[in-house]
């Protein structure tokens, strides 16, 4: 069992472990967090951190691996402010999805953006993922602005797709991909 882990100028993107569980929850124990987030509940109890920490320690072990999920470590802090990771990893098809959260004290940092690109980077160059896709709500805005910061193009939306689990709203997504091809020409992320 080999654990990942990608190191940033200021982020350490590492396996959740139990010892994340405190700051996990307090990170994503905010409605403004978990209702931009399809499976996310809130309020976020310990009984759902422990089900998630135990589930990323499941993915670890997989052969091949469908997933990487890290805690995003803000190595100032010393301690996980955010979650971003590659799933439904399809080696037939070499493509993945691309999620992330992060804690509401640390929005509007580059936190995210940094992360991203980290992810991106690891995707394309170590996985050798030929596509990495993802969706956003059509109201998140956060989410959309790093899309189109990466060169992820817009492929279309979707009505009334999904609904969170945090607050039962029914939203319309927005559906980006990115190829290999547009971001190694884009590789500084602006």
């Amino acid at each position: 069992m080999i654990k990942m882990e990608i190191k940033t100028e200021r982020l350490v993107l590492r396996e959740w472990t139990k010892k994340d569980k405190e700051s996990l929850i307090e990170n994503v124990n905010n409605v403004k967090v978990s209702r931009n987030l399809l499976k996310m509940p809130f309020p976020y109890t310990d009984k759902d951190a422990d089900f998630w920490i135990n589930e990323c320690a499941k993915k670890i072990k997989e052969k091949p691996r469908e997933a990487y999920e890290f805690a995003v470590e803000l190595v100032s802090e010393g301690r996980a402010v955010g979650g971003i990771g590659l799933s439904g990893i399809d080696d037939f098809q070499n493509m993945a999805e691309i999620g992330y959260w992060l804690g509401a004290g640390y929005w509007r940092q580059g936190i995210m953006s940094e992360a991203v690109k980290a992810v991106l980077d690891f995707g394309f160059n170590k996985l050798k993922l030929r596509k990495i896709f993802m969706y956003a709500y059509t109201e998140n805005e956060g989410s959309n602005k790093i899309a189109e910061k990466f060169g992820f193009k817009f492929e279309g939306s979707r009505r009334k797709h999904f609904k969170d689990k945090a607050t039962g709203t029914i939203h319309d997504d927005k559906g980006y991909g990115l190829l290999k091809e547009d971001w190694e020409g884009k590789l500084d992320g602006s």
